[in-house]
């Protein structure tokens, strides 16, 4: 199926992607590991429009995990200075093209010129209305969920929500994505065929497409792939289509 031929309704309304490769890809050309990440970053840019231009309203990526501040000192400064050069230089495009970009996870742990420079980038955007762009930074979808648990267990104590009254719906209005759909596919590149603790709670019933493409490789026609792919999937959300009708 080639691009022209998903109709619109076959087209995701929320993907996310989990960008993976950034490394394996410096160290199949011979670069240093950071010319990988750069590599991935100008990906982001060419992903965005392309999402964008499919009728793709949600687009969610898995830009910096609870867990990559376990890697080496030198890569997560690379990593965040990237990122602070995403947001001053990205920002004026997504505004013309009527992108709202938003952040999930954990700020504290950022600098503070990084929390601003966030800050600053969500609210220049807050007016765009044809897509959103979704970074999660410093995220874990474990995180995600004890957050929501403890903000439950306090309004609970507090006496201003009741125990009964604590149910899935509940729960998402809690989350850190509460404003956004479900994510309907989900893309991980480089072949790992984990999530690795990425939106545990909204990918209950999403579809997953994994590709061996390296992430600075991950171009629009790997994209159409992975979207022929999902448009001729059958989403039955846990529900068995009758056999027969009487």
């Amino acid at each position: 199926m080639q691009a022209s031929e998903i109709q619109p309704r076959s087209v995701p309304r929320h993907l996310a992607i989990i960008m993976d490769g950034n490394n394996r890809w410096a160290r199949r050309e011979g670069f240093p590991g950071v010319a990988g990440h750069r590599a991935g970053a100008e990906v982001v840019r060419e992903i965005v429009s392309a999402c964008e231009s499919r009728g793709i309203r949600y687009l969610t990526l898995f830009a910096f995990s609870s867990e990559n501040w376990g890697r080496p000192r030198a890569e997560v400064r690379a990593l965040l200075a990237l990122l602070s050069r995403y947001l001053r230089n990205e920002v004026a495009k997504l505004v013309s093209d009527g992108v709202r970009l938003r952040v999930i996870g954990r700020r504290d742990r950022f600098s503070p010129r990084l929390q601003r420079l966030i800050a600053k980038a969500e609210a220049e955007t807050e007016t765009g209305e044809r897509a959103t762009l979704t970074l999660a930074l410093d995220y874990g979808g474990r995180w995600d969920v004890v957050q929501v648990t403890q903000s439950i267990a306090r309004d609970v104590l507090a006496g201003a929500l009741q125990l009964d009254d604590v149910d899935e719906k509940a729960i998402s209005q809690r989350l850190s994505t509460a404003d956004l759909p479900n994510p309907d596919l989900c893309i991980r590149t480089a072949g790992e065929t984990r999530i690795s603790n990425f939106l545990l709670w909204q990918f209950a019933y999403a579809e997953f497409w994994f590709t061996e493409v390296l992430w600075p490789d991950f171009d629009e026609t790997v994209l159409d792939l992975a979207l022929a792919d999902y448009a001729v999937r059958e989403r039955r959300f846990g529900v068995r289509p009758l056999l027969h009708q009487y």
